[in-house]
């Protein structure tokens, strides 16, 4: 009989999925509840248990994980008759992986608290591929003790995972994540425009500047999308536009001044308008294209 936790997992979509499977694959039992019935079945046939309801889901649940895409989906699924913290037991542990406001984050916790329920926040960086490789960074905010009791959990998610503050903490670090991924891959898809226009062997040129000190993760993961010109969403444009809003409100609010940031938090979003929102944010070289006389 396994002495792991139990853990209801909330929100199966890119992320959630291979996240949950491979809590599974380290031994927890895990329930699972979304939306969608095929993702349900999907957790289903890696081991785990579908629920019909949140309620159903958490009710003797040691540990709760919820992986929605923004602040109102994790306000509607904690709130309410319905909702976690109504049907939770007293002594639970959230973590709430969402990228969300930190406003959000501190709010949850504080509602939490009067249910007896601990609550930290624990936004991912890695994408796709991070979440299905189990290499996830993964920033937290809240208590040390909440923190030392997830991290064994934490550690079958990812590679990198760091206790950044209190509540609210997290967020505001995976905002940064955000803005600096964003920025990166706006250069990247410069720098592509640029040396095709140039007529330079782009796969050669990639491979040196990705040895160099110009070479990032974003360059790493992203290579084959440029090359390609493959956007399947790995991480969709509807999303990092949520988190550029997200990171340009927070620095208001904080009186730090995001030049570069503002202008690729438009271009996202002139990207979105377009009508590439579902796309992998790796699109942003059509946003560059276009600029450059692409028709496409």
């Amino acid at each position: 009989m396994s002495t792991l936790p139990k853990v209801a997992w909330i929100g199966l979509g890119i992320m959630g999925s291979p996240m949950s499977e491979n809590l599974i694959k380290a031994g927890y039992s895990v329930t699972g509840f979304t939306l969608e019935q095929d993702k349900l079945d999907r957790l289903a046939a890696a081991g785990g248990t579908a629920a019909k309801s949140i309620a159903e889901a958490v009710g003797d649940a040691d540990v709760i994980v919820t992986m929605v895409p923004a602040s109102p989906q994790v306000e509607a699924i904690a709130y309410g008759p319905d909702g976690i913290l109504e049907n939770a037991r007293s002594g639970a542990l959230l973590i709430d992986m969402s990228s969300i406001t930190p406003q959000t984050s501190v709010d949850l916790a504080k509602a939490a608290e009067d249910k007896g329920i601990r609550v930290l926040d624990a936004p991912v960086s890695g994408g796709e591929a991070g979440a299905i490789e189990a290499v996830l960074s993964i920033m937290v905010g809240g208590e040390q003790a909440d923190f030392d009791a997830a991290k064994p959990l934490l550690d079958a998610l990812g590679k990198t995972i760091v206790l950044c503050g209190p509540h609210g903490s997290g967020q505001t670090v995976k905002a940064a994540n955000q803005l600096i991924v964003a920025v990166n891959i706006q250069a990247c898809a410069e720098a592509v425009v640029f040396l095709e226009k140039s007529g330079v062997d782009l796969t050669a040129a990639l491979d040196v500047l990705n040895g160099g000190l110009a070479g990032s993760t974003v360059l790493t993961r992203k290579k084959d999308n440029f090359l390609n010109r493959d956007f399947k969403p790995g991480f969709r444009i509807d999303l990092h536009h949520k988190d550029m809003g997200i990171v340009t409100d927070a620095a208001r609010n904080v009186g730090a001044a995001l030049p570069v940031g503002a202008v690729v938090a438009q271009l996202v979003a002139s990207l979105r308008a377009q009508g590439d929102g579902g796309l992998d944010h790796s699109a942003l070289l059509r946003s560059v294209e276009r600029l450059s006389g692409a028709q496409l």
